[in-house]
């Protein structure tokens, strides 16, 4: 069984690379013609459903509210695997991502995500600031946002979450747009944070809850907005995990 999810998890990078590499001129037209921002969220829409039907993974995208494509939101899901980035493209919403910066090391795909991304070193307190300027910024240029609001794959006993770090909420309160929480109940199991990566096979699921309106929250009310998004996802985990 082992030798199997070997092979699986291979053929899973070997296609997510070729799959890159077919799409990587098509990403080079919002690198280079910025207003066309939107193809970003368009393209790794693409590379989901061809990359999760071609590695055998079903999916399951579940919308409990209505999406307006013409607003703008800043989505927040929990982050337990290195599949939810790719689970993300699942997205109806164009968007881009806010995420650390280590995947600017891989060559290629590092020079696309540092282009059209926010990426930052949490180790460093001006990174930390710097992207919280370049969120509010990408914001002001119309662009929806994914956060993962724990700052990375934090927790060590999932589906249990890490707390939630201020800059998503603080983003969202400040330009005054709908906070959306997300859960992605199945990916630890899938893709589990362990060395070796092994895939194992699963329903890859992502829930869009309705979004938070952020209108009656100020920069006083970041921990209750915080606490709002961290329990309808706490509570939707243990639901799955209960079943």
């Amino acid at each position: 069984m082992r030798i199997l999810r070997t092979l699986h998890t291979l053929y899973g990078f070997i296609l997510f690379s070729v799959v890159f590499l077919l799409l990587f001129p098509l990403f080079l037209i919002p690198i280079f013609f910025p207003k066309q921002f939107h193809l970003v969220g368009v393209l790794n829409r693409w590379w989901a459903y061809i990359l999760f039907p071609l590695t055998f993974l079903p999916y399951k995208v579940e919308c409990r509210s209505k999406l307006d494509p013409k607003k703008q939101y800043i989505f927040c899901p929990n982050h337990f695997s290195y599949l939810d980035i790719a689970a993300m493209g699942l997205n109806p919403i164009n968007t881009i991502f806010v995420g650390k910066n280590d995947m600017e090391k891989i060559p290629l795909f590092g020079y696309m995500y540092r282009k059209l991304h926010i990426t930052v070193d949490r180790s460093r307190l001006k990174s930390r600031r710097d992207t919280l300027i370049a969120s509010m910024k990408a914001v002001d240029e119309g662009k929806s946002l994914v956060i993962f609001p724990e700052g990375g794959i934090i927790s060590r006993h999932p589906p249990r979450l890490a707390p939630f770090k201020d800059g998503a909420f603080r983003t969202a309160i400040e330009k005054q747009i709908a906070l959306v929480p997300v859960t992605i109940p199945f990916n630890w199991i899938i893709l589990p944070d362990q060395v070796p990566l092994r895939l194992h096979w699963g329903v890859i699921h992502v829930i869009f809850h309705e979004p938070i309106d952020t209108k009656e929250y100020t920069l006083d009310h970041i921990e209750e907005l915080k606490t709002r998004a961290y329990n309808v996802i706490e509570r939707e985990l243990k639901n799955h995990e209960n079943r």
